[in-house]
């Protein structure tokens, strides 16, 4: 049954045109598993127009569940695992050659997460930084994210459609670790999957809806990326788990995934490119990987080849579409 619809799918057909059979499940989890044979999942195609049978949910608060390395595999496993990353690639196909300026549908769940998101970034303009002797990791941020945890449950709530509100206590801690860890005041790319699954949970409970991925990415989640890039600012926040000069970024992951698929054919702009201050200048309110560009130049200073070494080596691949499944390939590996 599809996360978006509700309604029974078929897989696509390959080349060979033979009979598939039906897979109940998802359709994010149909997207992974053709994903895995092709690394370029094709269109979908759905049975019927009837409306689905009513879904009955059970709710319960999420705990921590993988503490060591072994509990990885568990994860990936998992059909939780299976529905985040076909959410994940699901979207990455749907803004294949689109720009941030296109034209697309906004619902009313959608104004009411740039609502919520836009009280966020209030927030951060009441609680000013403090002054103290440490550069990095200002306790402001406490001040903030105390008032993130106390509301939480009601932001959330307000967003739910009525007959689901009692979802808010589970799906309201997925926010609340998308927007940093406030004891140590850092933020990665584990608390950007946070916020990743809070949109997935918001979708397997029917407030999102298939119409509405267009918008969950150049509104919903650039929305984010806003409030996040000013926390990172106003607090100094320091990088969770960063790898240095051999992670991909500092704080961000998704945002070149999708920006990179935003691209691919572009007519004129080649990966090359993006290591030119012009061309992000010029581009980066349409493209979301260049709007990850210009945080960074912001920033960070010196050489790009030196701060941001990753990057850098996927300036020399020769087209989008192969730096797009590389990065996916490197996200499964590391997520």
């Amino acid at each position: 049954m599809c996360l978006w619809c509700g309604i029974r799918q078929k897989i696509p057909k390959k080349k060979k045109k033979k009979k598939k059979k039906r897979v109940e499940g998802s359709c994010f989890h149909v997207h992974t598993a053709n994903m895995a044979e092709t690394e370029q999942p094709s269109g979908s195609s759905y049975e019927d127009d009837k409306p689905p049978n009513p879904v009955s949910f059970s709710f319960m608060v999420p705990k921590k569940e993988i503490s060591m390395v072994p509990d990885m595999g568990k994860w990936k496993r998992s059909q939780a695992y299976a529905d985040y990353m076909g959410f994940i690639l699901t979207l990455n196909e749907g803004v294949k050659r689109k720009k941030l300026t296109c034209e697309y549908q906004v619902s009313e769940t959608v104004e009411k997460l740039l609502a919520m998101l836009a009280t966020l970034d209030r927030w951060i303009d009441e609680t000013p930084p403090i002054d103290q002797p440490s550069r990095f990791g200002n306790k402001a941020y406490r001040t903030w994210y105390a008032k993130l945890d106390q509301e939480a449950e009601a932001l959330v709530t307000a967003i739910l459609p009525s007959e689901r509100h009692d979802a808010a206590p589970e799906i309201a801690v997925y926010l609340k670790e998308a927007v940093g860890n406030s004891t140590r005041i850092d933020y990665g790319t584990g608390h950007e999957a946070a916020f990743a699954a809070f949109l997935c949970c918001l979708c397997k409970v029917g407030a999102l809806r298939m119409e509405d991925q267009l918008a969950i990415i150049f509104k919903v989640f650039d929305k984010y990326l806003q409030v996040m890039h000013k926390l990172q600012k106003t607090y100094r926040m320091e990088p969770a788990g960063s790898q240095g000069v051999w992670g991909l970024d500092d704080f961000q992951f998704l945002p070149f995934i999708w920006g990179s698929s935003q691209l691919i054919d572009h007519p004129t702009l080649e990966p090359r490119h993006f290591v030119e201050e012009k061309v992000v200048n010029e581009y980066h309110q349409d493209y979301m990987f260049l709007e990850c560009i210009k945080f960074i130049n912001e920033m960070k200073t010196g050489p790009f080849a030196e701060h941001s070494n990753q990057l850098w080596n996927i300036s020399a691949v020769p087209s989008w579409s192969k730096v797009n499944q590389g990065l996916i390939r490197m996200y499964k590996a590391e997520h």
